[in-house]
């Protein structure tokens, strides 16, 4: 296994290829680069299976190397100093961070778990929705990318009816009557998607209120959906619910 880290923090750069060579005995080869102009010569010669990438690289950006690049077969490992907007669109994308100070111990697990993982062909569709959210981050985003055990779905925002909490998994039921299942947590995808018109009514439940028919206040909190189903709205969510139905003017 091949690695290259970029990061234009030569401490920072050196400290994390030292932990790699340590401790990530899968890894043969760790290459290193300061900035887009090093990085994109690195990365073509090299072909390396795992790229840890800095979000700032001096003047440009990570963003400004991956539309560069030829070469995508690689997992990728995001790595920034602080929770920046850019960190809406990798969640979005399915892409793995790490927040600087980086943590051995995060830093090694995050490594490993790339070499496990083999959906590496998957990487150039999360690259291009990366890109677009990123161009388009002020604006409400317009795809995500949802992971199960066997697939990865790329789906439109607008197309989620609701989300529903299964333990340390969430359901999502899309228009159409599709339900796609993902390892992650409901908190997640509120913080992703309360943006793009999503309402977090209950511990369990998160709705697009696009898809919201009515409210029935008289049973104790329910939201009925454009899929006939019926969704509880916790008594602390109910004031802050009547305000978001009233800013889209459906009451």
């Amino acid at each position: 296994m091949k690695v290259v880290v970029v990061d234009d923090e030569k401490k920072i750069r050196e400290g994390i290829v030292e932990i790699i060579t340590n401790y990530c005995p899968e890894v043969n080869s760790v290459f290193q680069a300061s900035n887009v102009s090093s990085a994109l010569e690195v990365i073509n010669r090299v072909l390396p299976d795992i790229l840890i990438l800095d979000i700032s690289l001096g003047d440009e950006t990570s963003f400004d190397l991956l539309e560069q690049l030829n070469h995508t077969k690689f997992k990728i490992i995001f790595v920034t100093a602080f929770e920046e907007y850019a960190l809406k669109a990798i969640k979005i994308s399915a892409l793995d961070y790490l927040i600087k100070p980086v943590n051995p111990k995060e830093l090694i697990k995050a490594v490993n778990d790339a070499v496990k993982q083999l959906d590496k062909n998957h990487t150039e569709l999360k690259l291009d929705l990366l890109l677009a959210n990123v161009k388009n981050i002020s604006e409400d985003i317009k795809k995500i990318i949802l992971k199960t055990a066997g697939n990865i779905f790329l789906v439109n925002v607008q197309d989620i009816i609701r989300c529903e909490s299964d333990d340390y998994y969430t359901n999502f039921y899309l228009d159409g009557g599709k339900k796609i299942m993902v390892s992650k947590t409901l908190k997640e995808y509120e913080d992703i998607l309360s943006d793009s018109g999503f309402f977090r009514t209950h511990q369990s439940h998160m709705i697009n209120l696009n898809f919201l028919i009515r409210y029935d206040k008289k049973s104790g909190g329910i939201v009925f959906m454009k899929d006939n189903s019926k969704v509880p709205v916790s008594s602390r969510k109910r004031i802050s619910l009547l305000k978001e139905i009233d800013k889209l003017g459906k009451i």
